[in-house]
């Protein structure tokens, strides 16, 4: 099987990215699994440090393990949003694939140092450290900002240096959760391309980037839920991020929300009688691995990969 690092590299030189994927449920984790199976696609599954505590840190490795013993395609687990070195040596001595360290809302120095400890530790291990430079507006999980900050390109490489981390997430117009854009969703590849020069072939990591799928909103509306409004990153824009510049990886988590619940609610009004949970959840595992499929085929260009 194929390493992370492989993955890190191939993946800019191809022109492809890879899906990193959050779950919280035994659910998700299957239709991640079955859709990046369908779609013969390498991902991470990635846990926030709310995921983390909810799932407890006794089921998450041998429940990993299975799931990727069973579907046997190249499937990393990593840790998102780790605020704290403390957080992310736990994920390093459990077994996680990698960590990233969030020390974007710091000063710059300090953010280096934090990030520096976790490298350090990390690596004695052979763990993969992501860090971020600039701030996303938005909320999920325990992550919250109100504006968007955007990653200066001259601290990149100083940054990257000092620290020794494997990979670095960048603020270039995405958000956390469902309401990204008021107006037409825009991207700023001018401060990519400006990063890019500062860190050729370096992998660089979108975060907030979920399309947040029309689709399913009118289904969860329609169905009495109430997310009006919600709009994400237009899936064109991913597209070229995955395959023309250097990002290795994209996050997605409310997509993934949004495609569960919509299911859930659809199943409960036309089934009232229901009390069997593995019947919405079929449907809802079902919908999820389409839903991965078709964005690692259309979006991140990571169809037979593996």
């Amino acid at each position: 099987m194929k390493s992370l690092k492989f993955y890190m590299q191939d993946s800019i030189k191809k022109g492809y990215s890879l899906g990193a994927y959050n779950f919280v449920s035994l659910e998700i984790l299957k239709g991640i699994c079955e859709g990046c199976q369908k779609s013969k696609s390498p991902c991470l599954v990635s846990l926030s440090e709310g995921g983390f505590s909810y799932l407890g840190e006794d089921f998450i490795l041998p429940t990993f393990k299975t799931a990727k013993k069973h579907y046997n395609i190249p499937i990393f687990l990593h840790l998102d949003h780790g605020k704290s070195f403390e957080i992310c040596k736990r994920a390093v001595d459990l077994g996680f694939d990698s960590v990233m360290i969030d020390g974007s809302s710091l000063p710059f120095e300090e953010n280096i140092a934090l990030t520096k400890k976790v490298v350090d530790y990390a690596h004695k291990h052979n763990v993969f450290v992501e860090a971020e430079l600039g701030v996303l507006a938005g909320i999920e999980d325990t992550v919250k900002a109100d504006n968007n900050i955007y990653t200066n390109p001259n601290e990149t490489k100083i940054f990257v240096e000092k620290t020794g981390c494997d990979s670095l997430a960048v603020a270039i117009g995405t958000s956390h959760g469902a309401y990204k854009f008021k107006g037409e969703s825009t991207l700023r590849f001018d401060i990519l391309s400006q990063i890019e020069d500062k860190l050729p072939n370096y992998p660089l990591v979108l975060h907030g980037a979920s399309t947040v799928p029309q689709k399913y909103v009118e289904i969860i509306n329609a169905y009495g839920g109430n997310v009006k409004g919600a709009k994400g990153v237009d899936e064109n824009l991913l597209n070229e991020a995955s395959t023309k510049h250097n990002i290795f990886k994209i996050n997605t988590d409310t997509d993934l929300r949004l495609v569960y619940f919509a299911s859930l609610r659809k199943h409960l009004k036309d089934h009232p009688e229901n009390i069997d949970l593995r019947k919405f959840n079929e449907i809802a595992i079902e919908e999820i691995a389409n839903y991965v499929a078709e964005r690692n085929e259309k979006v991140f260009n990571s169809i037979n990969k593996i």
